[in-house]
């Protein structure tokens, strides 16, 4: 009887991997999700970092296993192995104006995703928001960040969602996260 409560207390776990390019925020952006802090100093992530976080959706208790997987091309060999299972992705990039070029990257992500899980949820993150005037982004055409080309991209790539956020402010970070997160409990509960 005691075993049945535990299990009907936890009927939903999902395994959700986050990607791109390095030092975009992946970790930070977990750590604003999962304990609501922010590490000013970067560490690079080396293969790969777990997190494991509960969610309510619902009413119902949702455990997610969060995996941050480094973005350097020397674990590329490696990153693939830490894609099986995956229930659920979510790719990264930067606004801040020195790492713009990581939204370039995007497809490459978007590609290994696809080569390695299949038809999975994926979201789309624009971190770093907080380093940037938000009205640039939806005034300039030009810019390959702007809302109007990641919108076109995102609904061309058929991704879930995509959500501008700041790790260091929290700004979207925890809807971001459940957004995927109730998709992924709809899904399972199908």
């Amino acid at each position: 009887m005691i075993l049945q409560n535990i299990m009907s207390e936890k009927a939903f776990g999902f395994k959700i991997i986050i990607i791109g390019a390095p030092a975009v925020g992946k970790t930070s952006l977990i750590k604003k999700y999962t304990t609501d802090s922010f590490q000013k100093s970067y560490i690079s992530t080396l293969g790969t970092q777990f997190s494991k976080y509960e969610e309510d959706v619902d009413g119902e208790k949702v455990e997610l296993f969060i995996w941050d997987i480094a973005g350097q091309d020397s674990f590329n060999v490696m990153r693939q192995k830490f894609y099986t299972g995956s229930s659920g992705a979510i790719i990264v990039f930067s606004h801040a104006s020195e790492q713009t070029t990581s939204f370039n990257l995007v497809d490459k992500w978007l590609n290994e995703l696809k080569e390695h899980c299949g038809n999975i949820p994926i979201v789309l993150f624009g971190n770093k928001i907080d380093l940037i005037d938000e009205n640039d982004l939806s005034l300039n055409k030009d810019k390959a960040t702007s809302d109007y080309n990641v919108g076109k991209y995102v609904i061309d790539n058929r991704f879930l969602g995509y959500f501008k956020n700041s790790a260091l402010t929290g700004q979207g970070v925890i809807e971001a996260f459940q957004a995927l997160v109730r998709k992924l409990y709809l899904r399972a509960k199908m």
